[in-house]
């Protein structure tokens, strides 16, 4: 009974959220700039919530509570504070000037945009290239964590393989019947969700334990070093390492960066990067102190398990763990389908249509986009099924890859000197040395306890600037495109 119970509150959330996609699908035109960005006619709340519910993943209900329980609640710190605040930074930086630069010429993909800058197919490819790599393992994390979480929740009943199948299922389904519209209506749903099922959950253990005095007190009792600042996991040079390449691979992430050219005027922007780390700081301290606690109140966690449903099981009744987990179901949901949304643009835009098929018409590229969901969802999910790491590590690889390429962007936006080879070798270099310090084993991951992904970053901008001011810009190089008549406050 208890199963279906269960099942029945996932399964009916689900099903609510397809609704909402499919009534947005009757309204939504058969354009690739209406499926990928929704007319850019986003207002405060819905681009909000789109890009709150969009970065929030299994990330943040498992791997964050995760580290919280076995180092401590200094993980706050990192995701909570320092990247509510370094990508409300980079929201307006980078984020408010590629706004205007996409309503002025029509850019749809950070590529497209740097493509035109640079006069030169072969880097919208190479971005588009890169963005595609690193977003495997991101789609792959959310698989993982929705596979391991409803078999937890169900106590095996339904295996790891079944879970994640069917959170691949519904991403393609939603997806390709949805498009920018309809994500960005069920994130709001899925933001607010998250944010009250956490905050109820977090008041429901607290209320049973006896307030977070009690739990407290137990989790200093049970493991006093977690509540002292430093340590050898939290050294000071990880903690900045993490929180920079979390907050700068953020704002390339495909999924997040587009929504920068989606909203409906300059003042919902500015609104919306304002509010943004009230928002971090409310979801992520719930989270997070819940799986800090549970070290405390003697909460069995399975070996290679996540802290959250365990936590749920213990203190909470059954229906109630369901709709939290649901809730966690959304966030990896709405992370997932914008992600999908954004590679297949990434791929019609600019692989297919720069280097396939120049004519390719709308009508056309509408349907390719919906073909790629599909084919990337798919062998991703293939590759979930081997599950070849933990959801920290895909999770901590896609951060860090996509933080390669911000540096030489924000140089490209604010620096008229920046030549098309100087962008091309920061982007070539720093990914280079970032995928061999995973991939050869001669290469270091840490540098005085700097991370490789920091090292990589500081790379790319040194290789950048160097490489620009020792060459001369292309004669198609369109300089003034990022600096002239653009009406930026």
């Amino acid at each position: 009974m208890s199963l279906a119970l269960q099942l029945g509150i996932i399964v009916g959330y689900l099903l609510l959220a397809l609704s909402i996609g499919l009534v947005a699908y009757r309204l939504t035109d058969r354009t690739a700039e209406d499926f990928y960005l929704a007319s850019r006619t986003l207002g405060t709340v819905v681009l909000l919530f789109t890009t709150f519910a969009t970065l929030l993943s299994a990330f943040t209900f498992f791997a964050g509570p995760n580290i919280a329980y076995h180092q401590g609640p200094e993980w706050i710190l990192v995701m909570g504070l320092m990247d509510g605040i370094i990508f409300a930074i980079l929201w307006y930086v980078i984020g408010y000037k590629q706004w205007l630069l996409g309503q002025q010429y029509g850019f749809v993909t950070l590529g497209e945009m740097l493509g035109d800058r640079f006069a030169s197919r072969r880097l919208r490819g190479l971005v588009a290239g890169v963005s595609l790599l690193w977003l495997f393992p991101y789609v792959m994390l959310q698989q993982v964590g929705a596979g391991t979480a409803l078999q937890a929740l169900t106590e095996g009943a339904v295996p790891y393989a079944v879970g994640a199948g069917l959170i691949t299922a519904f991403m393609i389904l939603y997806v390709v019947v949805a498009g920018m519209r309809g994500i960005a209506w069920t994130d709001t749903l899925q933001g607010a969700f998250m944010l009250v099922t956490t905050w109820a959950a977090t008041m429901w253990v607290l209320a049973i334990v006896g307030g977070p005095g009690v739990a407290t007190g137990a989790l200093e009792a049970e493991a006093a070093g977690h509540l002292a600042l430093g340590g050898e996991f939290y050294t000071p040079q990880w903690m900045l390492s993490t929180a920079i390449v979390i907050g700068f691979g953020v704002a390339m992430f495909p999924q997040v960066n587009q929504r920068f050219f989606a909203a409906g005027s300059k003042t919902v922007l500015k609104r919306s990067f304002a509010l943004w780390p009230v928002l971090c700081v409310l979801l992520f301290v719930p989270a997070f102190m819940l799986g800090a606690w549970a070290r405390g109140l003697d909460v069995a966690v399975p070996e290679g398990g996540n802290v959250l449903p365990a936590v749920l099981a213990e203190f909470t009744p059954v229906w109630f763990a369901a709709l939290v987990i649901a809730g966690a179901m959304a966030a990896m949901m709405s992370s997932s389908d914008s992600m999908l949304l954004s590679g297949s643009s990434y791929f019609t835009r600019d692989l297919y249509r720069p280097f396939v098929d120049r004519s390719l018409s709308d009508r056309r590229e509408d349907f390719l986009a919906r073909v790629g969901v599909v084919l990337f969802a798919t062998a991703s999910f293939g590759a979930s099924l081997v599950n070849p790491a933990t959801l920290f590590e895909l999770g901590d690889a896609a951060f860090s890859g996509f933080a390669q390429l911000a540096l030489p962007v924000v140089v490209a936006l604010y620096w008229r000197r920046t030549t098309r080879a100087g962008i091309t070798a920061g982007i070539v270099v720093s990914q280079a040395f970032y995928l061999a310090s995973i991939f050869v084993a001669a290469v270091p991951g840490a540098y005085a306890g700097w991370t490789a992904g920091i090292v990589g970053m500081a790379i790319g901008l040194v290789v950048t600037v160097g490489v620009s001011l020792v060459t001369a810009p292309a004669p198609d190089e369109r300089r003034a495109l990022y600096f002239d008549g653009l009406g930026a406050d």
